[in-house]
């Protein structure tokens, strides 16, 4: 397959040395690929290939060397053993200039993109100019608006970047890529901060490079994704490969068990709530600064009952992270009123909050959950260790006792780990936000506010936190829970909010989910507008 009339970019004044032509990518395999880190094994003679036209997908949990796996392909790790063969030829790819001169180009999960300067001024950040020092902005902006209109991608290359939303740096990014001469487009997570809508539109980018003789390799832990967009499915489990299947045939609850090596749950029931609980907390036109210096959290006014779970929904960065943390103490309201248990509790101390029945599960473990030097069992009574069934005459830590409930907390939440003295740090994602979950829950709180409970720990791991949560749920507990991951939200929410630019938008309830409907909301279409156009 080949690429028609595309333009390289030679025919817009630059220079890319040692560079093969955009068409140049048949196939490229990795073999035996084998990669040692002081004391990891994080891949153990790993086989992967891609051929031109095709979308393949690179599933495995976190740890299992999708990362480690691309990061040789792109140069930015070098294999210790193993071979990269692109078009039946073995390379050897030092380093990602090493890399984009041979047609392959890489979209990170965090955009490698330069704020303050305009989109065309990012695309040639770093390349030659056939014009010296000069550098014809014009004549990029001409390019980037051909491949924009072939590709439907909608980008003002005169635009400083700090103006796009998302989904639009994210097309920055592709366009930068195939204005390189990508032939291969690896996208690591590609829409874990899109829309519904956006990642619709990213798929319809993707198939047409595909039909048009790219290659594309996508990660992404999204299986429905996954299966909606791929052509092979390549699957690796603790840095080696299990099986290479045609997508066709494949199915979610198949591929999460190749993941972990067993069966998994990824659909929950739900059943209606057994009565409706009284109101545990309310806010009332709530506000919050951000670290930005303006409002983060603007006029927040939500509702939360015992039995139930709410449902916070929106792309990364419109107010879930300010109103959590005003929630639970960890940022002062500019004005409204937090109530909890029918106590105003506005602008209070976490301490106080926790005396209130307040748990709180951070979106960033290791920085707001736990102390990474600390054991686990230093970690287990962080909140708790001056209470007296912690303490020697209200003074000295009992270790004893703390070692021992500790202990009771690693059996009943399943948590892999060689002792409570070792360093929180030394354990894996899953089992760190288990323990956090285990501190949390171990007072029988009243309010639960769980932001990202399981990003970025495995499906493993996902599967058991999102069973506590059912359980705290049946037990009358009133939960707040704030997910980027619409899946997660849809799959245990009693109610849903939606949440833009620092505003609740949109309210959906069980039974009237609609991912398209929310997924409106979460790019900021008003409530009443999408009644208008129904």
């Amino acid at each position: 397959m080949g690429f028609g009339n595309y333009r390289t970019p030679h025919s817009y004044g630059y220079v890319m040395t040692e560079r093969s032509s955009p068409h140049a990518i048949q196939s490229l395999e990795m073999r035996g690929v084998v990669k040692r880190f002081p004391g990891v094994m994080a891949l153990k003679g790993v086989d992967f290939d891609v051929r031109a036209g095709e979308i393949h997908a690179l599933l495995g949990e976190n740890g299992a060397g999708k990362s480690t796996l691309m990061k040789i392909l792109y140069g930015l790790y070098q294999p210790t053993d193993g071979e990269i063969v692109l078009n039946g030829t073995p390379v050897t790819i030092h380093s990602p200039h090493d890399s984009i001169s041979r047609g392959i180009g890489m979209i990170h999960q965090h955009f490698m993109l330069v704020p303050s300067l305009t989109v065309a001024e990012n695309v040639a950040l770093g390349m030659k100019s056939g014009r010296g020092s000069m550098l014809d902005l014009k004549q990029i902006a001409k390019a980037l608006n051909e491949l924009s209109e072939r590709y439907n991608l909608k980008i003002d290359p005169k635009r400083p970047i700090w103006q796009l939303a998302v989904g639009e740096q994210q097309r920055v990014e592709i366009i930068r890529a195939l204005y390189r001469g990508a032939a291969l487009l690896i996208l690591d997570e590609p829409t874990a901060v899109l829309t519904p809508q956006e990642s619709d539109h990213l798929f319809t980018v993707l198939k047409q490079m595909a039909a048009e003789g790219h290659a594309v390799i996508f990660i992404s832990h999204k299986l429905h994704e996954v299966l909606a967009i791929s052509n092979r499915i390549t699957v690796l489990r603790d840095g080696a490969r299990v099986d290479t299947i045609p997508t066709v045939g494949a199915t979610k609850l198949s591929l999460a068990e190749m993941m972990v090596g067993r069966p998994v749950v990824l659909e929950y029931e739900v059943p209606p709530p057994a009565a409706e609980g009284v109101v545990r907390l309310k806010l009332e036109a709530v506000s919050a600064m951000s670290e930005r210096g303006d409002l983060g959290l603007r006029e927040a006014a939500l509702e939360v009952r015992g039995g139930e779970i709410l449902g916070v929904a929106g792309v990364s960065g419109n107010g879930q992270h300010e109103l959590a943390e005003v929630i639970a103490g960890m940022r002062p309201a500019v004005n409204g009123k937090i109530i909890i248990n029918g106590a105003v509790s506005t602008n209070i101390t976490p301490e106080v909050l926790r005396k209130r029945g307040v748990a709180y599960i951070p979106e960033e473990r290791m920085i707001d959950g736990v102390v990474g030097k600390f054991t686990v069992a230093e970690n287990y009574v962080l909140k708790t260790h001056g209470e007296k069934t912690y303490t020697r005459g209200g003074l000295w830590l009992n270790m004893r006792a703390v070692a021992n409930a500790c202990r009771k907390a690693i059996h009943n939440y399943e948590i892999k780990t060689p002792g409570t003295d070792t360093p929180i740090k030394n354990l894996s994602g899953g089992n760190i936000q288990k323990l956090v979950l285990a501190r949390e829950l171990a007072e029988n709180p009243g309010v639960l506010i769980a932001a990202q409970p399981t990003r970025g720990v495995d499906i493993g791991a996902t599967e058991y936190i999102h069973r506590r949560l059912l359980d705290e749920r049946a037990k009358g507990t009133a939960i707040l829970l704030i997910s980027e991951d619409l899946d997660e939200v849809m799959a245990l929410s009693d109610r849903i909010i939606v949440m833009y630019e620092g505003q609740i938008v949109g309210e959906v309830v069980r039974g009237a989910y609609d991912v398209r409907h929310i997924g409106a909301l979460m790019a900021g279409v008003t409530a009443e507008a999408l009644e208008d156009s129904a």
